[in-house]
């Protein structure tokens, strides 16, 4: 596919030319490949270096990877159940003071998203494709993942080998293809919003 997309102002092409495909090739990714993606997310932004994300995974063709699938809506199941591997983002939203308390960690959210990302360009430098979801049964992959009162689940993220679009349902074939984005003008503000 040839990337139609175009910036309005000078950036690296990485940025227009990733996108989130639903089609995948279904071949798991090897542990090495994954560790690679943790290795970007490791290196991200964090307010006070406390790097708040987590991740949760399964390797397609492993039993985890069709409880993960099971977690997701019935629409994303439908093509997910393709990708490669499947990824729990989620983030720690408390830390401990240095008085031994437990305190909100504010900007936990915000580190964890800069993970993603880091995790998702990693992803376009390999040849890998990603596809971040928010349709999936959050308190069933609560307890599933075993997660604590304090750690926050954010998305499910389908990686891998991009796959043939015609293997997706026929109402998701025609959205296969990578969508523009707003321009600045609607949500950059120089000094107050109004």
């Amino acid at each position: 596919m040839s990337n139609a997309r175009q910036a309005q102002h000078p950036i690296a092409s990485s940025f227009t030319a990733r996108w989130s495909p639903r089609a995948f090739d279904g071949q798991p990714l090897s542990e090495a490949r994954m560790r690679s993606l943790f290795e970007a997310a490791r290196w991200a932004p964090s307010a006070y270096n406390f790097q708040p994300w987590r991740f949760c995974y399964a390797l397609a063709g492993t039993p985890h990877f069709e409880d993960f699938v099971a977690l997701l809506v019935p629409a994303n199941q439908a093509w997910a159940r393709h990708a490669g591997a499947l990824v729990a983002v989620l983030s720690q939203s408390t830390r401990t003071a240095a008085d031994g308390a437990e305190q909100p960690f504010p900007s936990h959210a915000f580190d964890t998203g800069a993970a993603w990302m880091s995790l998702a360009m990693q992803a376009y430098d390999m040849g890998l494709a990603t596809h971040a979801m928010g349709g999936f049964d959050a308190e069933r992959a609560r307890r599933y993942l075993r997660l604590p009162a304090n750690v926050a689940i954010h998305a499910f993220v389908a990686i891998g080998q991009r796959g043939d679009a015609s293997a997706l349902p026929e109402a998701l074939q025609a959205r296969e293809q990578a969508s523009d984005r707003n321009p600045q003008a609607g949500w950059v503000f120089e000094g107050p919003m109004a």
